[in-house]
């Protein structure tokens, strides 16, 4: 992705314009920014009170925070059909202490972080999103690059039985519509912050 940007917006071009590859939870620039902007990133980071440290050390007062991100309850109903799929003795090995690859927060826990990092929240809120799939071929495609953390970890000649379970139980309890669409209930984390 960083290489893409490199060449579609060439420093020639965009001398203002710098593309870095930086672990969230460890932001440093030698300078400060008016603004940081984050979006469908952070429910990837496992420390959010580690983001908001460094997002405050490279805004300069009164420079803003805005935050897109999934949030608590998040795609929910996906869990549900997941679960008793990564249980069922056919795949249960391939999770056995499979660490947590989402991290989906409340606006409350952020109501608490952001003051203790030098920030005035100006709006927090969980946002409802529907994500719309053509059928269930659409959903399961969804699956396979999507929850790359849970369908990686079944080996490639399983991985389809796998997600065709998933896919399975995930429409048997939420049809499609009339028009053959599989809609799925996403919920966004929205913040929107000024540093003080």
């Amino acid at each position: 992705m960083i290489e893409f940007a490199k060449i579609a917006f060439p420093s020639a071009k965009n001398p203002n314009l710098e593309f870095h590859v930086m672990d969230a939870r460890k932001i440093n620039f030698p300078r400060q920014f008016d603004f940081l902007f984050s979006n469908a990133a952070l429910h990837w980071v496992d420390d959010h009170e580690a983001f908001l440290r460094g997002a405050a050390s490279v805004l300069k007062p009164g420079g803003r925070l805005v935050v897109s991100c999934g949030g608590r309850r998040n795609a929910h109903d996906v869990f549900v059909a997941m679960c008793p799929a990564m249980r069922d003795r056919r795949w249960r090995e391939f999770f056995r202490k499979m660490p947590a690859p989402y991290f989906f927060y409340a606006p409350e826990d952020y109501e608490k972080w952001l003051p203790k990092f030098g920030f005035k929240p100006l709006r927090i809120e969980l946002a409802p999103k529907d994500a719309v799939y053509e059928g269930a071929e659409g959903f399961a495609t969804w699956l396979r690059t999507t929850w790359i953390p849970y369908v990686q970890r079944i080996p490639e000649p399983l991985r389809e039985q796998f997600i065709d379970t998933v896919t399975g139980r995930f429409v048997a309890k939420h049809p499609p519509d009339e028009a053959g669409r599989v809609h799925v209930r996403m919920v966004r984390l929205e913040i929107d912050a000024v540093k003080i």
